[in-house]
């Protein structure tokens, strides 16, 4: 399952639309006033289904996770050099990218792929193809990109 992750040109604040393959509407994400990013995901009819909030104060970037609500985990950026490395504490997720932070793999406990991740680097916004295995993971993927690219603004 392919989604389309579309940053929008005209936004005081982080605002997302995520599509499906043939164009339909498949979540939004728009950001909050806060202290660090606090981004939630909304489907098509407007229900709120997570939040991605960033931590603030802490030596390497974390990111809580709340489906529904209640907090499931978090996200965690690794110290590592040349390559990007993070940990998605709820579901056992490890994520690796290339040296230039554009392309992501995200493999599961036993190593078996999860999500491919890639940036379109010709856009005017920051937009990202994610390629889930099984579209029941398709919400925590999500999760994972809006992390990954609120740290990269953060950082930028």
């Amino acid at each position: 399952m392919k989604l389309l992750f579309k940053q929008r040109f005209f936004s005081w604040l982080d605002s997302y639309d995520i599509y499906y393959e043939d164009g339909s509407t498949a979540y939004t994400v728009r950001g909050q006033l806060s202290w660090g990013h606090c981004l939630k995901i909304f489907d098509p009819y407007g229900q709120e289904l997570g939040m991605v909030q960033e931590r603030v104060l802490t030596w390497l970037p974390k990111f809580e996770l709340y489906v529904g609500g209640q907090y499931i985990g978090c996200i965690s950026k690794e110290l590592s050099f040349f390559k990007p490395r993070y940990n998605i504490e709820c579901n056992g997720w490890h994520v690796e990218g290339d040296w230039l932070e554009w392309d992501y793999q995200v493999l599961g406990p036993q190593g078996d792929l999860v999500a491919r991740v890639s940036k379109e680097v010709w856009n005017w916004t920051d937009t990202y193809t994610i390629d889930v295995a099984f579209p029941d993971d398709a919400l925590y993927a999500l999760m994972l990109v809006l992390a990954i690219d609120a740290e990269k603004c953060s950082r930028d």
